[in-house]
């Protein structure tokens, strides 16, 4: 049985895809009856992912009028991308120097279930892998500072990034980029880590603006 939380948690997160894939367009009210019925919920737990989204700044909340999906263009978003290439990459950085040995196994744990996950052509389990490497290695940067800006914009476009997996081919790209980022962490080389999470940040970058081209398209609609 699934519990309060983890139903809210798998409503925003279907909201969230749907309005990364442009089904729910900027400026589109998300009616909670409406959501309700859609994904064959309580009411509560569309309440509760709403919050979410509204925290993600997917969602817009309006006192006694309801929440909106955010208005954010294209260029927004790239240029949110753009900030975490460079701030996922000096967490990459020190993360070679800073990584304790069980750390460093971890890490090597990750790749491993990302493996298996690609192989196995599993989109939902290789974004959980994706997250849960992406995290550990924010984690492992050891400054508070840089992990609280770090992690605050993965929230804004997760679902894009997230989206970005549905294609089998880049699926195996990003695993691909992954293992030179680990490879390099591994290795203590932290020029090459830095070097390499720009790299592949940069490539989910441009991934993730296939999908925002339409999106933004529905954002035009609407307007």
């Amino acid at each position: 049985m699934t519990s309060r939380g983890g139903m809210a948690d798998s409503v925003c997160q279907r909201i969230a895809d749907d309005i990364a894939l442009g089904h729910f367009a900027p400026g589109t009210k998300l009616d909670e009856v409406m959501l309700a019925e859609r994904f064959k919920v309580s009411r509560t737990p569309v309440r509760e992912a709403l919050k979410q989204l509204a925290v993600m700044g997917l969602v817009s909340c309006r006192p006694n009028r309801g929440s909106v999906v955010a208005a954010m263009t294209a260029v927004q978003l790239d240029q949110i991308y753009e900030a975490i290439g460079e701030l996922e990459a000096s967490c990459a950085r020190h993360a070679a120097l800073r990584m304790t040995p069980e750390d460093r196994a971890l890490l090597l744990e990750l790749q491993m279930e990302g493996r298996t996950a690609m192989q196995a052509r599993d989109f939902t389990r290789y974004d959980t892998a994706n997250l849960a490497l992406h995290s550990n290695i924010i984690r492992c940067s050891y400054n508070p500072v840089l992990i609280e800006l770090a992690v605050s914009l993965r929230h804004r476009v997760s679902p894009f990034r997230r989206t970005q997996f549905r294609n089998l081919e880049r699926m195996g790209e990003s695993f691909e980029e992954h293992a030179v980022i680990v490879e390099a962490i591994l290795a203590h080389d932290s020029v090459a880590a830095y070097r390499q999470m720009r790299s592949h940040l940069q490539s989910s970058r441009t991934a993730t603006s296939r999908i925002a081209h339409g999106w933004a398209s529905a954002q035009t609609a609407v307007q």
